[in-house]
């Protein structure tokens, strides 16, 4: 490609490009409406009230057995009382009754980022070719991708299942779990990239291709680039979706202590009667710390992705 169309594609994928004029007028009103001080304070109300279990959850992760089941979180403003053996046992403890997380950690890690790369590719493939390369039933097959999302999720797990077990072979291993994951992920990622490839100006695409690129070029060259935003913020839902996920890892993993996700050791912690509850709150903020790095480490992505196309009149 020349170095003008580059030069268009860098000015394109910047935050200040310019956008016409009934767009940037209609962002301006929206961004007045999302920066006033009644949103503002709407905005603090929320997350405010959000936050207030997660922080009783946290605070129960540093109390003992016995003021867990007496009293509530917040007697600790009145009666302080704090102990790291919750996390000391679900990180150090040995035995049958141990929570052993290290394993399932690990895990969740082999299982989520496979499950987060594989339908990222194949969507951002696919949503480029239902953008911008015209063939025979191209709207229907999209069409069809798209009520794919109306399909209850219970609904194919047997039958993947026994696809899997019969004829795969592969029931209670990472790649029938990737699978999985991949293909219930498709329909919504395969749409939202498409929606947002779609907007790119047919200028840059037409005027690569008159330099001659070809649609691989134009791919990795012009619509990664200008829809990385986009694809950050995809990849944050499915990690997040694919991390926290229980249903398909129930399913799919056989319930093998080599396959098993964090979130099935989890909902195995506390057992049918309660036991070792106190576990249970430090084991949960453990299971959070991937999911924070993932989110603070591309939060600049995701906001981008959030706002693109906001301004469009």
């Amino acid at each position: 490609m020349s170095t003008a169309n580059a030069a268009t594609v860098a000015e394109l994928n910047s935050p200040v490009a310019p956008r016409a004029a009934n767009g940037g007028g209609k962002g301006n009103r929206v961004k007045q409406r999302l920066t006033s001080r009644w949103a503002t304070f709407a905005a603090i109300i929320i997350a405010t009230v959000w936050t207030i279990p997660t922080f009783g959850l946290f605070v129960s992760s540093f109390r003992t057995a016995d003021d867990i089941s007496s009293t509530g979180w917040w007697m600790i403003f009145t009666n302080p009382s704090f102990t790291f053996e919750n996390y000391g046992d679900v990180l150090f403890s040995s035995g049958a009754s141990s929570a052993n997380l290290g394993s399932y950690f690990v895990n969740s890690l082999v299982v989520a980022i496979p499950a987060t790369l594989f339908p990222i590719a194949l969507a951002t493939m696919a949503a480029y070719a239902f953008a911008w390369i015209k063939f025979r039933g191209s709207g229907a097959i999209f069409v069809l991708i798209f009520a794919l999302q109306i399909v209850p999720l219970q609904m194919a797990l047997i039958p993947l299942l026994q696809i899997f077990s019969q004829v795969l072979g592969i029931s209670g291993t990472f790649p029938a779990v990737w699978i999985a994951h991949t293909i219930f992920g498709l329909p919504l990622c395969i749409f939202l990239l498409h929606n947002f490839i779609s907007e790119i100006p047919a200028e840059v695409i037409e005027a690569a291709r008159v330099d001659g690129a070809s649609n691989t070029q134009v791919f990795f060259r012009i619509i990664i680039p200008l829809a990385m935003p986009a694809i950050a913020s995809i990849g944050i839902f499915q990690f997040l979706w694919v991390w926290n996920d229980l249903l398909v890892a129930l399913v799919f993993s056989g319930g093998t202590v080599d396959v098993a996700p964090l979130t099935q050791r989890l909902a195995e912690l506390v057992g049918n009667f309660g036991r070792n509850q106190e576990r249970l709150p430090a084991a949960a903020f453990i299971s959070l710390i991937v999911p924070l790095i993932v989110f603070f480490s591309l939060q600049r992505y995701f906001v981008r992705g959030l706002l693109a196309g906001s301004s469009k009149g």
